[in-house]
């Protein structure tokens, strides 16, 4: 791991060097949209990508928040923006893989409108109750979904990732669960510790300090493999939940015309970025575990990703508009 990781410092480096001599992109600033409000973790996750980008390409990178309609505002601002390399969006698994399937009318198409820069990473969800829930494992909660009650579950809104999550989760478990949309996730996660709800899924930066708090208790993980931010956890795959493997994921988007050139150099400098030790310290922070993946492995992954959350969002019946 040591290995591999200064080799990366070392190729940033490098990168960091031949990018400031480049001078094929005129050196104004860059508008990376987020498409969510300040202080949410693709806000977090934008921030510290465009001080890495910044650096790599000697320009600077401004976060421009546009939130509204579960990002779609922000995102279909760029996919209408100048293909010229100064404006990108932060693009999520919300933004362009569930609202497609959870929007009639979505303005964008995610994979037509958009050529993909780099994917920054992914982070399974962490499902959590109250500290003093009576739910102390997967079998409680299972168990209690049984009865004539059921349980209930909190999410950031309708066709959230935290909202299809637990939808796949009452499908695999049956039993009767009930979704409590709320505004946003930290009213949710309010609404999970103080036992109003009982349970949910949610981002590891988020729940992390609760859970150390002794205000949370974490029963699972969503993805293939455990949480680096909590190791701990058993995924519900090892719990004997077959194919449940839901990330979030983050990726960094241009508008679809912009021309290769200015790709590649984007490509090249987000690359750099990534590698950059304390980008790559600061995304683990929030629970973001970094996958590189070569430009032509985004759009095939993108599109695979599009037709899974579709599918969820179906069988959920959940829609916006």
């Amino acid at each position: 791991m040591r290995f591999k990781t200064t080799m990366r410092t070392l190729l940033a480096a490098g990168v960091l060097l031949m990018l400031g001599t480049a001078q094929a992109q005129d050196k104004g600033p860059i508008k990376m949209v987020v498409p969510f409000g300040a202080g949410t973790t693709t806000d977090t996750v934008a921030r510290v990508v465009g001080e890495g980008l910044g650096k790599a390409l000697q320009q600077t990178v401004i976060v421009d928040n546009r939130a509204g309609a579960g990002g779609s505002t922000g995102s279909d601002t760029v996919a209408k923006s100048a293909p010229d390399g100064r404006t990108l969006v932060m693009g999520t698994v919300g933004t362009h893989a569930i609202n497609a399937a959870l929007f009639s009318k979505l303005p964008y198409d995610p994979m037509r409108d958009f050529a993909p820069v780099a994917f920054i990473g992914y982070t399974p969800t962490l499902l959590v109750v109250a500290a003093e829930s009576p739910l102390k494992s997967l079998k409680d909660l299972a168990q209690a979904a049984a009865r004539p009650q059921g349980v209930t579950f909190a999410s950031a809104g309708n066709g959230t990732s935290g909202h299809l999550a637990g939808e796949l989760l009452a499908q695999r478990l049956g039993g009767k669960m009930l979704h409590v949309p709320f505004k946003e996730g930290a009213m949710a996660l309010t609404g999970v510790i103080s036992s109003q709800v009982d349970f949910m899924f949610y981002h590891p930066a988020a729940v992390m300090p609760q859970i150390k708090a002794g205000k949370l208790r974490a029963l699972g993980s969503s993805g293939a493999v455990r949480s680096a931010a909590a190791s701990d956890v058993p995924t519900l795959m090892e719990q004997g939940i077959a194919d449940f493997d839901l990330v979030a994921w983050f990726m960094l988007y241009a508008p679809a015309a912009t021309p290769d050139a200015t790709l590649t150099q984007l490509r090249t400098a987000s690359a750099a970025a990534l590698a950059q030790p304390d980008v790559m310290a600061r995304l683990r922070d929030q629970g973001i575990e970094s996958k590189p993946m070569r430009a032509e492995e985004m759009r095939p992954f993108n599109k695979t990703e599009l037709g899974k959350w579709a599918g969820l969002v179906k069988r959920s019946g959940a829609q916006v508009d």
